[in-house]
């Protein structure tokens, strides 16, 4: 069993500043990599078209989010929502998951790109953004902003969409009061709009070198595994 400590203070013990800088660098350098994006960007919408293609009579579960999403340093079937696919398959239930992640999204790259992914028919949509924009300092009330943006959208399009958030946290480092903002933004859009919430997505996971690659920032394979495990904790009520 873990010890009862707060995921932000375990981030706080085993994260230093340092790599918490180096996070910070390695992330905004990828956002300035355009044409590395660019290329990113094409081979996501290639990928997506081949699952939207796939088993067209079942209802797609669609993960909209990050590099944690997409399963970065991962082979796709390792990422967390192709575990969650397993678990659905296995489960003989008529749904698809659909991986829409893509590695450096901000919370405003997402909701730039969202409008190409709700011309699919969505059962349920995993809003899975923001952990980014608080490795940038971006403030907290813009991350509100364009994640509300990205679930009205979802709503205007597909009314009876049901909605999934997970909620993000980030190091101490970043500033107590920053940290704490951030922290807020998911359970109030949840409140707020009525949806379902995982808390902290990176539960059991986040600050922990065994379960986190060479960068401290990417799961695992077995990290992934818990990822699973929490956000289908929540998932499995909306099935």
């Amino acid at each position: 069993m873990f010890r009862k400590i707060t995921p932000v203070k375990r981030l706080s013990l085993l994260m230093s500043s340092a790599v918490c800088f180096q996070m910070v660098l390695t992330l905004a350098g990828c956002r300035n990599n355009e044409a590395s994006k660019a290329n990113a960007e094409t081979t996501v919408t290639d990928t997506l078209n081949q699952q939207f293609n796939l088993s067209p009579t079942k209802k797609n579960i669609i993960f909209f989010g990050n590099s944690l999403t997409a399963g970065y340093g991962l082979d796709l079937s390792e990422a967390f929502p192709s575990l969650i696919q397993s678990r659905i398959d296995s489960l003989k239930l008529p749904y698809k998951v659909i991986n829409a992640g893509l590695s450096g999204e901000t919370s405003a790259g997402g909701r730039t790109r969202i409008d190409w992914i709700l011309r699919q028919s969505v059962e349920i949509f995993v809003l899975e953004l923001g952990g980014n924009d608080g490795l940038r300092g971006i403030p907290a009330t813009d991350t509100y902003k364009n994640l509300q943006a990205i679930i009205d959208k979802v709503r205007s399009v597909h009314p009876n969409a049901r909605i999934l958030l997970t909620g993000i946290q980030i190091p101490p480092s970043m500033g107590d009061r920053y940290a704490s903002e951030f922290r807020e933004i998911f359970p109030k859009l949840a409140k707020v709009n009525k949806t379902a919430l995982v808390p902290f997505l990176l539960e059991g996971v986040g600050g922990i070198p065994g379960l986190n690659q060479a960068d401290g920032i990417h799961p695992t394979a077995r990290g992934d595994v818990i990822l699973a495990n929490n956000v289908w904790k929540v998932l499995k009520d909306l099935l």
